[in-house]
């Protein structure tokens, strides 16, 4: 007989497990240990949404709800997106509402990508892109981005990965895990290849609240940009509202549609009090994520100076609470630094290799945790490297 595992599919037995999870659950084991993995808010959401979602719950509102989720809610994430990112999208059908980004991630893949179709991404990048692209029987094609260009995006990297094939490019600005971002004129260049060589653009914006220096600009703005990108958004960092699992996308119609079969027989419909929640979050939440990006910003600033004056070289992340240090110079490899620095030191940080291997030679450490725990991890960080 068989092995269980041997029933399993190759494409999913062949795609590695998250790296980011592996070290998060040794951290969790360690007494006293600091970690700095997670890509999770450490405020509590703010009480005004948890307490819609109380109250939804209290009005009896556990039912399903539309496929594409509530009409309110569509209305008023067509309403924020125009503001915030000057695109209008129809809310009875170019928005839909799914279980966080990565759930809408994996829809717009299922509804674009035929077997063998190729996908572009820039890397390092957010651990699920590549897999996801696998998982839909597509060829995943990295696109490197470098330090000495501070993570940003490089139009002629992009020229140079690109092969016949290629139906689409997957663009996280600012990025997980290097903080990187893509200027107006950059994207600019962007848009103007993706026309070129009859492409979508599948545009992940969820860290653009958390952008520390300029304003952040969407592909989908530019004139003939919105019939070829997909935008993705969601909850979860911006607003602290991880456990919510509510993400969003905005699309042509059409795109819509194709994503909606795949959500309606997934998942159906997102959870109605979160959506509930998020609408809340929409309407009255403004000044509880502009103090928590202050915070965030603070906290960038100390721990990137830490780091370079112990020698782990970092650049000034322009966005999401990331920082990206080099770990080079101590000759070993990502996954050994971290392994040794959460042994010597009880610090978690996540192995650059994680995102790619365009990551290899540093770390992910997040700056999302408090500001004391980030002064502490910075003292265990150095006095360990200071006995090696």
């Amino acid at each position: 007989m068989r092995e269980p595992k041997d029933f399993l599919a190759e494409h999913v037995r062949d795609i590695p497990r998250s790296g980011i999870r592996e070290f998060f659950a040794i951290a969790a084991t360690m007494e006293d240990a600091i970690s700095l993995g997670i890509g999770e808010p450490d405020f509590i959401t703010p009480w005004h949404i948890r307490e819609s979602a109380i109250f939804a719950l209290e009005k009896g509102k556990t039912s399903y709800t539309d496929n594409l989720g509530l009409k309110r809610l569509r209305n008023e994430i067509s309403r924020y997106v125009d503001k915030n990112y000057g695109v209008h999208y129809d809310s009875t059908c170019e928005i839909m509402v799914g279980v966080g980004v990565s759930e809408v991630m994996d829809c717009a893949l299922r509804a674009i990508i035929n077997p063998g179709d190729k996908v572009m991404y820039h890397e390092p990048c957010f651990v699920s892109y590549s897999p996801s692209v696998r998982l839909c029987h597509g060829e995943a094609v990295a696109v490197k981005t470098r330090a000495e260009d501070n993570f940003s995006f490089n139009i002629d990297e992009v020229r140079k990965a690109w092969t016949p094939g290629c139906k689409a490019i997957i663009i996280n600005f600012p990025t997980n895990p290097t903080g990187g971002v893509a200027d107006e004129s950059q994207l600019r260049q962007l848009a103007e290849f993706v026309k070129e060589k009859d492409m979508l653009v599948i545009s992940d914006e969820v860290y653009s609240e958390l952008t520390f220096e300029g304003k952040h600009v969407s592909i989908a703005s530019f004139d003939g940009m919105k019939d070829r990108c997909i935008f993705l958004h969601g909850f979860s960092k911006a607003f602290a509202m991880t456990g919510f699992r509510i993400g969003y996308a905005c699309a042509p119609k059409g795109i819509i549609e194709g994503m909606m079969k795949v959500h309606q027989y997934a998942m159906m419909c997102a959870p109605i009090v979160s959506q509930e929640a998020a609408i809340e979050a929409l309407v009255n939440g403004a000044e509880s994520m502009e103090h928590m990006r202050e915070q965030y910003n603070r906290r960038r600033d100390f721990i990137v100076g830490r780091f370079n004056e112990i020698g782990m070289d970092c650049h000034y992340p322009k966005g999401t609470f990331y920082a990206f240090p080099s770990i080079k110079k101590f000759g070993m490899s990502s996954m050994e630094f971290a392994k040794k620095i959460l042994n010597d030191a009880k610090v978690a940080v996540v192995p650059g290799s994680a995102f790619g291997p365009s990551g290899e030679g540093f770390v992910r450490a997040s700056f999302s945790t408090s500001y004391d725990n980030l002064v502490k991890a910075a003292d265990r960080i150095e006095s360990a490297i200071s006995k090696w």
